[in-house]
């Protein structure tokens, strides 16, 4: 077989049809060459003269492997020149020369266009065999060996544990949006788009993080039995939901904020020319590219109604949200799974509480107590439940570094006390709040304790049963997860003495015009159709910050806070709000000649984003003489580079007080 045989677009010429002219070099030398130059070894000797390259490059003229460089020593694909002496081109002119032959065969044939606009082609696909453009023109690092620091984060595997871990993802080209090389501009926003991602977080895998399990052993909820194309089996009956992967487990990996940085994707957003710094994480919290995956990972392979459909997709889909709600049981130590409600979030589960509890329960003259740490949402409902039953609503004062006075609190409960209604953490001054001593004061008493997690879920290790609550609620897009879903946990035998607080499908056993009869929690309180898919990435938040650590997370938190803090409060004219010993998360403070939006402003323009305002609870802002301030608030994703281009900013203004 001659050369020209291995390409496709000359082997299929008709017999009768001019043949291509004959390689002006002989066949077999030419494979003797080659077996030569192969057999080779480091450890053989070589059958060629000392001083004298094997000729990697020989191509016949003509032929379309020929290079398109010209001609002379060491170019690739170059012909032995005419009119020179035999054996001249072999003399090395440069190191030596990668071979041409296997890598420029490929690029004549047949190929369609790939998705990212370049040619399906060994160029795109092995850019390391192909010296010119390869893994620049895919505009991320090849998915390879591990580099010196993905080692050291961790040593066990030899490469990075989190998702987009790999040294240079996400970082900015030098110089600004876009950068040249080799004369080809390379556009940043290549680096946003899912490219050469780790094999491991692939979730097309069966079992991976997000993809739905294999069957063996699975637990359906299909109504009739039904054959899946592996053979399995699915039961005919609905069964208790025991088979769903368990949240997080392994070891931590080593903490490494900038891994972890990379793995949010919106942390590589400019603004205003300058590199975005998230400070407004008490309103909400950014979402890991593993979460967002997973949405979209349920919306195309996943996406049906749940519990009641008789085929695959509507298995999947309930397997995926009752695995989400074993993820938030397992997530606060709750007991059993069913006393877990999904809602929209704290502000709805609240709700839910006092219009369902609180109605049945409270009634004229009866008393509920809140701190002056309140959210609004903690606040405004047993407003409305006290003002249609004739109840009182009294409220646990706080001292003047912004932590609850536990002796004022013995002196408000009473008799007529039935439920007490405290923030674990204060959004606005970030106090955390002694809740298990509450919670105890109020059991004492012979009332119910609702906590409200909105702030603490994402900030420290949660236990409802060491804590003691009757209730708890938190929010998912507080705790890197999506907006519009959240839970509430009760006692199974408080939740069974509530009624229904909205009527509909999902939640009945049986209606007849004359009577309705209702699910057994959860379903009770899951009227309609869910948000499935959110509930879904909760549980896929939840899952990352286990395998980053709450432990981790709270002591990197810690000496992040202690530092802004400290930072802060030496900026002339700063007057930090909200002081307490035990603090999490929030640096509110207002600025001495400056309006609050004023400031706000000021840090937008450079690139960072704080909350102005008074963040849903202007009866603490109001104890301390203030409407509005300015709230930084932490994430493990934070630095304190970050903290010091706040301070920077704040000096400026400081410098420019108005008198």
């Amino acid at each position: 077989m001659t050369i020209h045989d291995s390409i496709p677009v000359l082997a299929g010429l008709p017999s009768g049809e001019p043949q291509p002219p004959e390689s002006p070099i002989d066949p077999a030398a030419l494979a003797s060459l080659a077996n030569a130059f192969f057999a080779a070894l480091p450890s053989l000797p070589s059958p060629w003269p000392a001083g004298v390259q094997a000729p990697g490059n020989i191509a016949p003229a003509g032929s379309p492997l020929a290079s398109p460089a010209g001609f002379g020593p060491s170019v690739p694909g170059t012909p032995i020149p005419p009119g020179l002496a035999p054996g001249a081109n072999l003399i090395p002119a440069s190191p030596t020369q990668p071979l041409s032959l296997a890598h420029r065969a490929p690029a004549l044939l047949p190929h369609a266009a790939s998705g990212n606009g370049l040619p399906d082609a060994v160029v795109s696909t092995v850019p390391a065999y192909e010296p010119r453009f390869g893994g620049a023109a895919l505009g991320v690092p090849e998915a390879g060996a591990a580099g010196v620091s993905q080692e050291a984060r961790d040593p066990a595997s030899g490469a990075s544990p989190f998702y987009f871990a790999g040294d240079n993802y996400g970082q900015p080209s030098p110089g600004g949006r876009d950068s040249v090389l080799g004369g080809t501009v390379v556009s940043d926003e290549l680096a946003g788009l899912p490219f050469a991602r780790p094999v491991p977080h692939s979730l097309d895998r069966p079992g991976a993080l997000g993809a739905p399990a294999a069957p063996a052993g699975a637990s359906y909820y299909f109504v009739d039995a039904v054959t899946l194309p592996s053979g399995y089996v699915t039961p005919a009956n609905p069964a208790h939901h025991n088979a769903v992967p368990q949240a997080g487990g392994g070891r931590h990996p080593p903490f490494d904020v900038h891994a972890l940085r990379r793995d949010f994707p919106v942390l590589q957003e400019r603004v205003n020319g300058r590199q975005l710094v998230w400070l407004d994480n008490a309103a909400t919290t950014q979402k890991p590219q593993s979460v967002i995956d997973r949405i979209s990972y349920f919306y195309a392979h996943e996406n049906s109604n749940i519990h009641r459909g008789a085929h695959e997709l509507a298995a999947r889909a309930t397997d995926a949200y009752e695995g989400a709600r074993e993820r938030v049981r397992q997530f606060i130590n709750a007991p059993d799974v069913n006393e877990v409600i999904f809602v929209r979030g704290t502000t709805e589960g609240i709700n839910l509480v006092a219009k369902s509890w609180g109605g049945q329960h409270v009634g004229e003259g009866d008393e509920i107590i809140v701190s002056h740490l309140e959210h609004h949402a903690n606040i405004v409902p047993w407003q409305q439940l006290a003002a249609a039953k004739g109840a009182k609503l009294r409220v646990i004062p706080v001292d003047d570094s912004g932590q609850v006075l536990l002796d004022e609190y013995r002196k408000l409960l009473g008799d007529r006390t039935k439920i007490v209604a405290v923030t674990q953490v204060s959004n606005a001054l970030g106090t955390v709040v002694p809740v298990k001593e509450i919670v105890d004061l109020a059991h004492r008493a012979g009332a119910l304790a609702l906590v409200d997690g909105a702030q603490s879920v994402s900030h420290m290790r949660v236990d409802v049963q060491e804590i003691g609550a009757d209730f708890f609620v938190f929010s998912g897009h507080k705790v890197f997860g999506p907006t519009g879903i959240g839970a509430v946990w009760a006692r199974r035998d408080v939740f069974e003495d509530m009624p229904p607080w909205q009527g509909g499908g999902n939640m009945i056993a049986d209606v007849t015009f004359e009577k309705t009869l209702f699910q057994p929690i959860p379903n009770k309180f899951e009227a309609g159709t869910g948000n499935i898919a959110d509930a879904v990435g909760l549980g896929a938040a939840i899952d990352y910050v286990n395998r980053v650590g709450m432990e981790n997370i709270a002591r990197y938190e810690h000496e992040l806070l202690a530092y802004g803090m400290q930072r802060l409060g030496a900026v002339k004219g700063v007057r930090l709000i909200g002081t307490a010993s035990d603090k999490a998360s929030v640096m509110s403070f207002v600025l001495a000649g400056h309006d609050t939006e004023e400031v706000g402003q000021a840090l937008n323009k450079e690139g960072i984003a704080v909350r102005t305002g008074h963040h849903c609870a202007q009866p603490i802002l109001r104890r301390f003489g203030v409407e509005t301030t300015v709230r930084p608030s932490l994430a493990f994703y934070n630095t304190c580079e970050e903290i010091d281009r706040l301070v920077a900013v704040l000096r400026q203004l400081a410098g420019q007080r108005r008198l």
